[in-house]
C-alpha cells in the first residue's frame, strides 16, 4: 500500500484560538456577524449531510451531475498527475475525479478536521492502494505550503464555497491560489449561479427547518467552547436575497431583547429585539464575474460546464 502521510500546518491550539479572535471580533461590531466555518462541528456537519438531501437544495445535486457527465473531460483537459482539493471533508465528490484521472500520482486533501482527513484517506486507500495520499491539516483561506508533488497539478475548490468569502477575501484567496500553481498547472473552481430568489432562498431556509437548526448550531458551539449561555429559540433563522451584491444572507434574528455572556472571553453581548446576526454570505455568480475575478487574480478561464438545468457551474482555469 502506498503511504499516507499527514502534516499538520496548524497549531495544536489554532482552532481555539481562532474561535475566540472570530467570536470576539464579530459580535462586538455592528452588524454583529460569525464566519460560517464554524457550523462545522460534528452535529453540523450532519445537519448539512442532511441539507445536501433536501429537495429545495439544488447545489450538490448539480455539482456530483456535472462531474459525473464531465470527469473525463476534466481529466483529459487538465492532465493533472496530483490532485490538491481544498475544504475536502470526507473526498466523496472527489472520487469522480479520482476515477477518471488515468495518470494520477498522488492526493493532497486539505481541510481543518484531522479526523476527517485520516478517514477519507483510509478508505481512499482501501479503494486505490497505488495511490499516494498526502493530507494537510491546513485552513485554505491562509496561504499554504504545498507538498512537493508531480505536475501537471489541479487545485480543487469545489462545493460552491467561494461564495462564502466576501469579494476582497475572494480576491486574496484567489491571488493565493495562484501564487502556487506552476505553468500547466489549474483550478477547478464550483460556483452556484444567479438565478430566481423563491429556488435561491428556498435552499437556505427549507421547510422542514433543517437549514434553520443548522444555523443555530453556530450558538451551540460557543456556548459549548466558550462557556456561552446563548438561548438558540430566542433566535428565528432567516434567509435573505441581496439583489444588489447577488449573494444569500442567513442571518439569526433576536426574537427579544437579551444578554449573552460568554464566559472564557469575559464578554458580555447585548441583543435588542429584531436585532440580527449575519452568519453566512453565499455569493451567486455569472459567467463573466467568474472570468473578471479569475483574470484580475492571474487565472484564465479556459472551460465552463454547468448541470442541464444552468444552476450550478465548475470552471477550469490556468495561469496566464
Amino acid at each position: 500500500m502506498s503511504p499516507f502521510l499527514l502534516t499538520r500546518t496548524l497549531p495544536a491550539d489554532a482552532t481555539d484560538a481562532a474561535l475566540r479572535a472570530d467570536v470576539r471580533s464579530g459580535l462586538t461590531r455592528r452588524p454583529k456577524t460569525l464566519p460560517p466555518k464554524w457550523f462545522y462541528d460534528a452535529r453540523g456537519s450532519d445537519l448539512f449531510e442532511e441539507i445536501t438531501r433536501l429537495a429545495e437544495y439544488y447545489p450538490t445535486r448539480a455539482e456530483r451531475e456535472i462531474l459525473v457527465a464531465r470527469a473525463g473531460e476534466i481529466a483529459k483537459v487538465s492532465g493533472a498527475r496530483t490532485l490538491i482539493e481544498l475544504g475536502s471533508g470526507s473526498s466523496e465528490k472527489t472520487r469522480h475525479l479520482l476515477d477518471a484521472l488515468p495518470d494520477l500520482h498522488t492526493y493532497v486533501p486539505v481541510d481543518v478536521s484531522e479526523s476527517a482527513l485520516a478517514g477519507a484517506a483510509e478508505a481512499l486507500l482501501a479503494e486505490r492502494p497505488e495511490l499516494d495520499v498526502h493530507a494537510l491539516v491546513a485552513d485554505f483561506t491562509h496561504a499554504l505550503e504545498l507538498p512537493e508533488s508531480p505536475g501537471p497539478r489541479l487545485v480543487a475548490f469545489l462545493g460552491g464555497t467561494l461564495g462564502n468569502l466576501l469579494p476582497e477575501e475572494r480576491a486574496e484567496f484567489l491571488r493565493s491560489v495562484r501564487a502556487r500553481l506552476a505553468p500547466g498547472d489549474g483550478l477547478l473552481l464550483g460556483t452556484d449561479l444567479v438565478k430566481d430568489e423563491a429556488t435561491l432562498v428556498a435552499a437556505y431556509d427549507d421547510a422542514a427547518g433543517v437549514t434553520a437548526a443548522f444555523n443555530k448550531n453556530v450558538l451551540a458551539v460557543v456556548n459549548r467552547e466558550l462557556g456561552a449561555d446563548f438561548p438558540p429559540d430566542a433566535f428565528d433563522h432567516v434567509a435573505l436575497w441581496d439583489a444588489d451584491h447577488e449573494w444569500i444572507e442567513m442571518r439569526l434574528r433576536a426574537r427579544r431583547a437579551l444578554t449573552v455572556k460568554i464566559r472564557e472571553l469575559d464578554l458580555v453581548v447585548r441583543f435588542e429585539e429584531g436585532e440580527e446576526l449575519r452568519t453566512e454570505i453565499s455569493a451567486k455568480f455569472r459567467e463573466e464575474r467568474v472570468r473578471e475575478e479569475l483574470a484580475a487574480s492571474g487565472l484564465r478561464l479556459d472551460q465552463w460546464w454547468t448541470d442541464e438545468a444552468g444552476r450550478f457551474a465548475l470552471s477550469l482555469a490556468t495561469a496566464d
